[in-house]
């Protein structure tokens, strides 16, 4: 029986194209030492993959995430350090200045240097962390606080607001970061010009400190020692919390990473190749695909006379 030529040519072609089509399969596994480059060559162990590249995806962006928790409770934790330093070296002007021994002239100087103290502590309040406010609440875009000098009294406004920043750690757990800065410095809403008012605000606080070393008012200075007393107390508490979520976050950060390698792990196990076998496999490809080449040659070369 005689066969047409455009039967063994469509054969030949085809066989050549399936010898082709592993030889290049061969080729993809191990140029990029992935058994599963496409949906045909495992669908079942490509959904696997895909699924554990999403969990992967998931925990490396609370990776990041605790990253910059750290770096957010590391400056708070040192800036109100530093706030509280300030107020106690303000305490210990306090307890100098209270002292019968000083003087107006004493006085009026330990005024300026208490002015000092209270831009110092207003620059920390406004402490930013990747170009962002962290005693801000959630508009960390906004300076928290600013001196405002325009009026006869001075006073320190307060432009956040008070839902702290938070991060998100694992799934429905979010960890405050940042803070509402009138939660750490005091409610603003109160009459700046009454002496009376606004005893639990750090910053009228100082003001009224600074007027009271400026009028000479032995009095008021030692009412000052004592709210610094509380001023500092509410501000190691807020130290000692902060140092208990960075404690947190340091716990989470270990079994995340652990939980990354598990899924590194298995992905690899569904997607890596064994590269030996691999290159095997293409050097058996590669001859199979000599020898198809080998073969459809000499079938090409056949003509008309050959059958006659």
């Amino acid at each position: 029986m005689r066969i047409a030529n455009k039967t063994i040519y469509d054969s030949v072609r085809t066989n050549l194209d399936r010898v082709t089509e592993e030889m290049v399969k061969a080729h993809n596994v191990v140029s990029s030492g992935k058994r599963i480059n496409k949906l045909s060559d495992d669908p079942i162990g490509l959904v696997n993959v895909l699924d554990l590249r999403s969990s992967l995806a998931n925990v490396q962006q609370l990776e990041k995430n605790i990253s910059i928790g750290k770096s957010w409770l590391r400056a708070g934790e040192s800036a109100l350090t530093q706030v509280y330093d300030i107020l106690s070296d303000t305490k210990a002007l306090c307890v100098q200045m209270a002292n019968s021994s000083q003087g107006a002239s004493e006085r009026a100087n330990a005024a300026v240097q208490v002015d000092g103290y209270l831009r110092q502590i207003i620059a920390l309040a406004n402490t930013r962390v990747g170009g962002r406010y962290i005693f801000s609440g959630t508009n960390t875009s906004t300076a928290p606080f600013e001196l405002d000098e325009s009026g006869s009294t001075p006073q320190v406004n307060y432009n956040g607001n008070d839902t702290p920043f938070s991060i998100r750690i694992g799934r429905d757990l979010n960890v405050q970061v940042g803070r509402d800065g009138e939660q750490i410095f005091g409610d603003d809403n109160f009459n700046w010009s009454d002496s009376d008012a606004g005893s639990s605000n750090i910053f009228k606080g100082l003001l009224d400190l600074k007027s009271a070393l400026e009028n000479n008012d032995v009095d008021r200075i030692e009412e000052a020692m004592g709210r610094l007393d509380i001023y500092m107390d509410d501000i190691n508490n807020i130290i000692s919390d902060t140092g208990i979520k960075e404690t947190q976050l340091e716990v989470k950060a270990g079994i995340i990473q652990d939980l990354e390698l598990n899924y590194q792990e298995r992905k690899s196990e569904l997607e890596d190749a064994d590269i030996a076998q691999a290159v095997l496999d293409l050097t058996t490809r590669q001859t199979a695909y000599k020898a198809a080449l080998a073969s459809s040659a000499k079938v090409m070369q056949l003509s008309l006379v050959d059958y006659i």
